[in-house]
């Protein structure tokens, strides 16, 4: 007969216990406390801490530790409580044309009782703020704005019954070393690489209102604990129509909506991002995208996750490919359009204007040099142009050109890219269009896929409103492509590399008999934390 020998140390809520089975694999295991002398004693042996600091037996530190442990575990055994979350207003996401720099927005609920904010959408940055007790704050009064229709808010702390400030000693808190006392409100600066444009305030937590987009959960909302900045001072763009109530950071830091959202067990470490050609989009937290979907992964800066990059191996047009353009990019959709490295752009640019077949021209106030005028024909065949990726991923972009308009109807289109002036590129909302885009953090992927912005997966639909069937905010009227227009971005943000804030999944031995074993053990104490550290044959 087979022997084992599985030895583990486990924690239990109280004393150290001796469980001896016999069953047809023989088998023991004894069971000692977290906290207790031989615990420590095997940590010194094996990692060296000596001096080890235990918690003192019954005291409020000791069972603070426990019930810190007991929430973490409950999170990693029952998983995301919902398989998709989107904002409780619904799940649509809207561009707001030239008054607004061309970003996409939605609505949002924040508070106690809850107020809404129309705020952008930035993948290339990572903290969501909002306009609050206003010392240079945008207009918010909707007569300054041709597409809204009625005024923007402001965020009071005091008006919310679960506002809370963060303190200095915060760990989300960057600037915490700069406080005179720790118990201080904790503030923030973020300066956007567009010119002087910042955000300066406190930061804040409060209730983000979501709505579900599964029946994993009998109650298809979820009410999400969330930090973000109390913004009252704001500068550059946030000045002049980006913005202006507010801007959603979605990328990979610790402090960012979709990370607090996975690190309170509410979805899996992922969201969606979909852009219609029609410019209407969809957001989806927890989403991972379909079976089928094409990708690529995020690369690191100097070891971290700082922000979404990928490296694109060439670009191609049709199906000839330039030569020496391969380059990294920032995929960010926070930035209306795309921008290539000068050198890649010099050899893209100059391919496309080989291959259209069109007169070339200029028009004032757009900022592309690459421009042509439109026949009475209607628009020239536009040569198909594809980004490669390694692993045969092929990302091709749907709409590359801006059309411009006139009284009469369209007068020209021009190439919406533009020179980077640095190593990097940016691939901006405009190469987006026509796609489910996937950030996936528990993996570090990006995934794309055609979409309609309607499926959800091969056979469902993705949900247009809230769950409850509320309607939501009035939107505001889109606008045309107007003469002296031009995209105004807030590009990428300063952020703090963090960790992947998915639970991480525990894999279990394969053996019947342990399973069964821990399983019974399981059911002895909910403070149950074990690791196995002897296994033998």
């Amino acid at each position: 007969m087979e022997i084992w020998k599985v030895g583990f140390v486990a924690m239990v809520l109280g004393l150290g216990i001796l469980v001896e089975c016999g069953v047809s694999d023989m088998y023991s295991s004894k069971l000692v406390h977290r906290f207790s002398d031989e615990v420590r004693k095997v940590r010194v042996s094996r990692n060296g801490e000596v001096g080890v600091v235990w918690p003192q037996h019954r005291s409020f530190e000791y069972y603070g530790k426990l019930m810190n442990s007991d929430l973490q575990r409950q999170k990693m055994k029952l998983g995301p409580q919902f398989q998709l979350l989107f904002p409780s207003q619904g799940s649509k996401t809207m561009p707001l044309g030239n008054d607004f720099g061309w970003l996409h927005y939605m609505w949002i609920d924040i508070g106690t009782p809850n107020v809404s904010f129309l705020v952008a959408l930035d993948a290339g940055s990572d903290l969501l703020w909002v306009p609050c007790e206003c010392v240079q704050c945008a207009p918010l009064s909707a007569s300054y704005y041709s597409s809204l229709d009625k005024d923007l808010n402001e965020y009071n702390p005091s008006g919310s019954s679960t506002s809370k400030f963060l303190s200095c000693s915060h760990q989300l808190c960057e600037l915490g070393s700069n406080c005179k006392n720790p118990k201080q409100p904790c503030p923030y600066t973020v300066n956007y690489v567009s010119e002087d444009t910042s955000t300066s305030g406190v930061l804040v937590e409060d209730i983000l209102h979501l709505a579900s987009g599964s029946r994993m959960a009998a109650n298809g909302s979820a009410r999400a604990p969330v930090t973000f900045g109390c913004g009252s001072k704001q500068t550059g763009g946030y000045l002049n129509g980006v913005a202006p109530d507010g801007l959603m950071g979605l990328g990979p830091g610790e402090i960012s909506v979709p990370s607090r959202l996975a690190k309170a067990g509410l979805v899996r470490n992922s969201f969606s991002l979909c852009f219609k050609e029609d410019d209407l989009g969809r957001i989806f937290f927890g989403d991972q995208g379909p079976a089928g979907q094409q990708t690529t992964s995020f690369l690191p800066s100097e070891g971290q996750f700082v922000t979404y990059v990928v490296g694109v191996e060439s670009c191609c047009f049709g199906s000839s490919c330039i030569e020496q353009t391969s380059f990294k990019a920032i995929v960010d959709s926070g930035t209306s359009f795309t921008f290539l490295p000068d050198q890649i752009y010099d050899r893209v640019v100059k391919e496309f204007d080989r291959k259209v077949n069109a007169t070339k021209a200029s028009f004032e106030g757009y900022p592309w040099q690459y421009c042509y005028k439109s026949s009475s024909e209607g628009l020239p065949k536009i040569p198909s142009f594809t980004l490669k990726f390694t692993m045969n991923s092929s990302f091709i972009v749907q709409d590359p050109v801006f059309m411009i308009y006139g009284s009469q109807g369209a007068v020209g289109f021009c190439l919406a890219v533009e020179p980077s002036g640095i190593d990097i590129g940016t691939i901006g909302q405009n190469f987006m269009s026509g796609y489910r885009m996937v950030f996936d953090r528990e993996n570090m992927k990006l995934g794309w896929s055609r979409s309609d912005c309607e499926d959800l997966t091969d056979n469902n639909r993705l949900p247009l409103a809230p769950a409850d069937g509320s309607s939501p905010n009035s939107l505001p009227a889109e606008q045309q492509n107007t003469p002296n227009s031009s995209g105004v971005a807030p590009a990428v943000a300063g952020r703090t590399p963090s960790n992947s804030a998915a639970p991480a999944s525990r894999g279990m031995p394969s053996k019947l008999c342990l399973t069964k074993l821990l399983f019974q053990l399981l059911l002895v104490s909910s403070n149950f934390r074990w690791s196995l550290h002897t296994f033998t044959f």
